[in-house]
């Protein structure tokens, strides 16, 4: 679904990545993980068509899109969720699940998946009416999550899904990003939430300053105690040094 080769970014004068290489499979929820500045955000950012790469090659489903504008990856059904929500505050709940379709002119169509949508996330059909940036932190990650479902997306990017949220609301947002793989949508979470994360991961990758140092099945990277050690506080680079 997505094969991302030797990626580099630079801004600001800044190498934030350094040759990235990863794969994820179709139907799959796959992790990437890393401390905050390890260029979780950068990578994604890339893939979406928000910062342009340095060099490397990014292809979803077989096509190079690193050269394309974000509106016709995201067309091409590669839906990014951005890390802090980003709701239009100023827009009712149901305006703003309506951004999310602004590409479909095909007004059945989208009243269909907007039942879906509402459906799915009854705490939204409650409160159409209301001010998106009245909602709770959970109840705006569920908003975004809705909007990005209205693109009817073939992979679904999850910048930091469980940021700021409580421990019983993260459940709730991870259980959500189990069902949407379950019909059929690939997944590619970013996350600091490792224990969380690798519990529902197929696959993991994990970042430090703009490599990848570790990758594996969900299980073996939530078994490893290299893993435990970094986020206990080691540095990473420090932590995979044999």
């Amino acid at each position: 679904m997505l094969d991302i080769r030797d990626l580099h970014v630079h801004y600001d004068g800044i190498h934030a990545l350094k040759g990235v290489s990863l794969h994820v499979e179709e139907k799959r929820i796959v992790t990437l993980l890393g401390a905050n500045g390890a260029g979780k955000s950068t990578t994604v950012r890339a893939i979406s068509g928000i910062v342009p790469a340095s060099s490397g090659e990014i292809l979803f489903q077989g096509m190079p899109v690193n050269k394309k504008p974000a509106h016709l990856i995201q067309r091409q059904g590669l839906v990014h969720v951005p890390e802090g929500r980003k709701v239009f505050a100023n827009l009712t709940v149901r305006e703003n699940l309506m951004m999310g379709a602004y590409n479909n002119r095909d007004k059945a169509e989208v009243n269909q998946v907007m039942d879906m949508v509402l459906t799915k996330f009854p705490i939204l059909k409650e409160r159409t009416a209301q001010l998106g940036g009245t909602l709770s932190g959970g109840e705006q990650q569920k908003l975004t999550v809705g909007r990005a479902m209205m693109s009817k997306p073939r992979l679904l990017i999850m910048d930091e899904p469980s940021l700021g949220l409580a421990p019983m609301v993260v459940a709730e947002v991870f259980r959500i990003i189990e069902e949407i793989r379950s019909e059929g949508v690939t997944v590619f979470l970013i996350e600091q939430n490792a224990n969380a994360a690798l519990k529902i991961a197929d696959y993991a990758y994990l970042l430090e300053t703009g490599r990848i140092v570790l990758e594996g099945t969900g299980e073996k990277l939530l078994n490893n105690p290299k893993i435990k050690q970094a986020y206990l506080g080691e540095s990473l680079e420090t932590a995979f040094q044999d």
